[in-house]
């Protein structure tokens, strides 16, 4: 009876694994493969662009920013500046970041010389990753995080979780002396064989990776996951914090419609953010509001930083220079740190470029599993059809 039941729910689990990778083979892979390609998107934009993001330290101090921003404007026909990298080095030249146009589209960003606002060159390859990251986050479809290509991959995710806690269920080995032969791949082996031997074996191998990626990759995906973890992994304070309904903005008074409103800019916030950090921080994105509000929104990261995600988070209020909330990565929880760490975590990062090739790897065999897992199911298939009878059946007489 028990045999019986073991049996049954396996075959249901097949069917539900089956089913999961058919409807979802094409997406994961694509997801996969444009991850494979962001893995180490940093290093290749660095080497891609050695030459212009480097000048010769001069012994004049440097431009401070609004005084850049309109040199830069008063040279070229640029767009509307949102925000600018500025670094301690005096050899690094200052990322100069572009809002959307009325199209929605956003201009190349450019590297300026930090001393006279020469303007160095736009960043190779940038382009190519924006459109590869629109296409691993939400498919190209229409609204990016707005559209539905977010919930697309969130659904896509969920389904990876379905399959891998299904796989490795089925490929649980009935006996320990099995565990060898379940982790070694027959290669000798030709046809459906070969391929569920492929499927099966190298799936368990990546398993882990694939979990850690679906698990963190859901937090760009769901607000209700996001809120979950928030909850699981922070303190009261933050949680509840984080949590809180944004408010809608009012709308301005009629008085206010007709006057326009007044452009804010970096001096203030670069001032109040320089007397608080003096020499610690590496490299700095001032980043001007969205909307008509006037803080802006400082990121650091220090000298000894190796990840992108371990950085300190400022707001200044850009008329006043008023420091409104310093947020330090040292001063995190553990599980707040792990938040701060989710996109390091989703790409491998954390455990440095060995991480990052064994993600990028595994993300880059994702096709594999769609290709086999379709022919063992078309194979199947086959196998199930009742044979034909022969010809003389159909013919009496003959």
């Amino acid at each position: 009876m028990a045999v019986r039941l073991g049996h049954t729910i396996k075959a249901a689990l097949l069917q539900v694994h089956s089913i999961a990778g058919l409807v979802l083979a094409l997406v994961l892979a694509v997801i996969a493969l444009t991850g494979a390609v962001m893995s180490f998107e940093d290093e290749i934009v660095d080497h891609l662009n050695a030459g212009i993001m480097h000048v010769a330290p001069r012994e004049m101090p440097a431009l401070m920013p609004d005084e850049l921003v309109a040199r830069l404007k008063a040279g070229q026909d640029v767009g509307q500046v949102s925000a600018v990298m500025l670094s301690s080095d005096p050899a690094a030249a200052v990322r100069v970041r572009f809002a959307r146009d009325e199209q929605g589209a956003r201009p190349n960003s450019l590297y300026v010389d930090p001393y006279d606002a020469r303007v160095l060159g736009a960043p190779r390859g940038e382009e190519f990753f924006a459109t590869v990251r629109r296409l691993h986050r939400w498919l190209l479809v229409p609204g990016d995080a707005k559209g539905w290509g977010r919930q697309i991959t969130g659904v896509a995710a969920l389904g990876l979780i379905v399959m891998l806690i299904s796989g490795l269920v089925l490929r649980w080995p009935r006996r320990a002396s099995s565990v060898k032969m379940w982790l070694r791949p027959n290669l000798g082996l030709s046809g459906r064989g070969l391929h569920r031997s492929l499927h099966a074996v190298i799936g368990t191998w990546v398993l882990p990776v694939y979990l850690v990626m679906t698990l963190t990759g859901l937090w760009y995906s769901f607000d209700w996951y996001k809120d979950c973890v928030v909850w699981l992994l922070t303190r009261p304070e933050v949680s509840a914090a984080k949590m809180q309904p944004k408010m809608p903005a009012k709308a301005p008074r009629a008085s206010a419609r007709s006057e326009p409103a007044q452009p804010i800019g970096f001096d203030p916030a670069w001032t109040t953010f320089r007397r608080e950090e003096g020499g610690r921080f590496a490299r700095a994105l001032l980043t001007l509001p969205p909307g008509p509000g006037t803080v802006i929104r400082i990121r650091s990261w220090a000298k000894d930083s190796k990840l992108d995600t371990t950085r300190d988070e400022f707001r200044i209020d850009a008329v006043t220079g008023q420091l409104t909330s310093a947020e330090r990565y040292a001063d995190k929880t553990f599980g707040e740190k792990i938040i701060a760490n989710v996109l390091d975590i989703h790409r491998g990062a954390v455990l440095g470029w060995p991480g990052k090739l064994a993600f990028m790897i595994a993300a880059a065999l994702m096709p594999l599993f769609s290709v086999t897992g379709i022919l063992l199911y078309l194979s199947r298939r086959r196998l199930r059809r009742p044979a034909q009878p022969p010809l003389g059946r159909l013919v009496p007489g003959e």
